[in-house]
């Protein structure tokens, strides 16, 4: 894929220039309440400013950043899909019964999830199932649903990401939860034909899955089947090589930019 690297490459390229000019035009270098960042829990961050000083405070703002990543997999599925697109948005008609009963599901997870009666907590297939088979045709309403991302298989299977922090909160994880549920409720189908996923882009504890940590994520979602993780996510989007090539690339930029990066914060490197 050497045109889409070239391309992914300049993107990244484009957003540290974008992003470190800001950052450095309203940085206060006299400010004394840096926060220190583990720059290893981020992967990309790391191959990105592996020389930096984990107090600077410029990476207080990098640890928030998406740092361009979720453009990145959108020109990446270009490249082995149908189509992919950002901030995804469709419409159309739904069953009021069923979106009640995407309220009951999610809140009775929430409860179960509250009493720490993991065993009972539903599945995301067996919530799937209720949604769908709530619906009436005699109550419909139109609805819009948005995506971070949305990926079209050339078999016309359907994927819709949120894109979003591997720490969230459990009011984040209801809502993704929800969301899931509200997107299968607009297609009419189950999985595999339409795959909704709280996507992480890389795993802070870890390379596996089995390493992840956060309990939060855990605890509020349908963990196994509604939550992939750094190569998991990046398989789906380009294949299984896609995580480390992605990687390669964003340690060129850094490697190319540390020097600017670092004269730039005046640490005397």
């Amino acid at each position: 894929m050497p045109a889409v690297r070239k391309a992914t490459r300049e993107l990244i390229r484009v957003f540290v220039d974008s992003y470190l000019y800001y950052t450095i035009e309203t940085l206060d270098k006299n400010r004394s309440d840096q926060v220190t960042v583990d720059l290893k829990s981020n992967p990309f961050l790391y191959a990105l400013l592996p020389d930096v000083p984990e107090s600077a405070e410029v990476l207080s703002g990098f640890r928030y950043s998406t740092l361009g990543l979720d453009e990145c997999a959108r020109l990446i599925a270009l490249d082995h899909h149908q189509a992919a697109v950002r901030s995804y948005a469709t419409t159309g008609l739904v069953s009021r019964a069923a979106k009640s009963e995407i309220e009951r599901q999610v809140s009775y997870f929430e409860a179960v999830a509250e009493q720490g009666n993991h065993a009972a907590k539903p599945t995301l297939e067996a919530m799937i199932e209720a949604v769908l088979g709530a619906r009436r045709d005699d109550d419909l309403d139109e609805r819009t649903i948005r995506a971070d991302l949305y990926v079209l298989d050339k078999d016309g299977t359907e994927f819709f990401f949120e894109m979003k922090s591997p720490n969230p909160n459990k009011g984040q994880c209801l809502e993704v939860t929800q969301r899931i549920l509200r997107i299968h409720l607009l297609r009419g189908k189950p999985r595999p034909a339409v795959n909704g996923y709280f996507a992480m882009a890389y795993n802070p504890d870890g390379p596996t899955r089995e390493n992840y940590q956060w309990s939060i994520s855990r605890t509020y979602m349908p963990f196994e089947q509604a939550v992939i993780i750094g190569e998991e996510f990046w398989n789906i989007i380009g294949g299984p090589t896609t995580f480390v090539e992605l990687l390669e690339i964003y340690q060129e930029v850094g490697r190319n930019k540390a020097k600017y990066i670092l004269d730039s914060l005046a640490y005397g490197f």
